[in-house]
């Protein structure tokens, strides 16, 4: 407009104004073309102010200026603007379909991206919640696992508990196992043996290797949640081995620490009451289990924990004495 007046006032331009003038409108018209970073930068913008689908249009624009690019560059914007554009249509719009399509072709188009590393773990839950296609999810779990990531024990085990869930012991158990051998010191180690020991229970003939599992996980870690839960586990084996005594033990032990002691309680009164159906009359439980030569002893137990099988020592540790 300015330039307008100027023409009316001044009369015609010299050939230097209009050149200059020229360059001006060429400036004025590249500003109006906004570079594919730019069209991230406002994709972005726009999804944290919540404008889901005026996002969407930025990714594709971005997309469409780097089409037949295949420079480094353009590698980068294509693989942030797909996954940009996934993550809307997951996070966002929650259009499942959608979201996997364009997961699927951010893997296709640009597989080596930190961005397609990241695309395989969601996809692996989209798979595992919405279509409950475990085995496409240990699939999506293990393209990111050849990236070496930086959760790699937690995805690791993940794998082996899809496994479990599939019924397939002994996958899990060599799942689990490699989780505990490669990543001894990591948080989910003692998941891990637990999940072994689980596993080699399920499996016939499997018992004493499933009480060695179980037994590692509480030496190794005492202090994990999971021990009383290993106990319990323990005593249960014993028990359908025919080791009453053992299996008390082992409830009486997982009793201290367990975070639903009734289920313990009643798994011992079970199994003492087994043993007074089983003992022969005239002899009482805890003689059933001393040796012949040993001098029988009367105790008169002063708490339940003590009468279902528990020490004198940690009865008076449960009441404070």
């Amino acid at each position: 407009m300015l330039a307008v007046r100027m023409l009316r006032v001044n009369g015609p331009p010299d050939r230097a104004f209009r050149m200059a003038l020229g360059a001006l409108v060429l400036l004025l018209a590249a500003g109006c073309h906004r570079s594919a970073p730019d069209h991230l930068l406002r994709a972005r913008d726009l999804v944290y102010a919540r404008q889901p689908q005026a996002a969407l249009r930025e990714y594709r624009q971005a997309l469409d200026i780097v089409e037949k690019d295949d420079g480094p560059e353009a590698t980068r914007i294509r693989a942030a603007a797909l996954r940009g554009a996934a993550d809307v249509y997951w996070l966002e719009l929650r259009d499942v379909p959608k979201a996997v399509s364009v997961y699927r072709e951010l893997m296709a188009q640009v597989p080596d991206a930190p961005e397609t590393a990241e695309a395989h773990v969601i996809l692996a839950g989209i798979l595992e919640t919405h279509y409950r296609d475990l085995r496409g999810a240990i699939s999506e779990l293990t393209a990111a696992l050849g990236r070496n990531p930086p959760q790699a024990p937690d995805l690791r085990y993940h794998v082996a508990k899809l496994y479990f869930e599939l019924g397939d012991y002994q996958q899990a158990e060599l799942e689990a196992r490699a989780v505990a051998n490669q990543f001894p010191t990591s948080g989910v180690a003692d998941d891990a043996w637990m999940l072994i020991g689980q596993s080699l229970s399920m499996r016939e003939g499997m018992r004493p290797e499933a009480t060695k599992a179980f037994t590692t996980l509480v030496e190794r870690f005492p202090k994990s949640e999971l021990v009383p839960h290993a106990l319990f586990e323990i005593g249960k084996l014993r028990s359908e081995s025919g080791d009453d005594a053992g299996a008390i033990q082992a409830w009486v032990r997982a009793l201290e620490r367990h975070p639903d002691p009734a289920v313990v309680q009643n798994a011992i009164a079970r199994t003492r009451q087994r043993i007074a159906q089983t003992t022969p009359r005239g002899m009482g439980a805890r003689e059933a289990f001393q040796r012949p030569d040993q001098p029988r002893k009367v105790v008169q137990a002063r708490t339940s924990l003590e009468a279902a099988g528990g020490t004198a020592e940690q009865a008076a540790r449960e009441h404070g004495d």
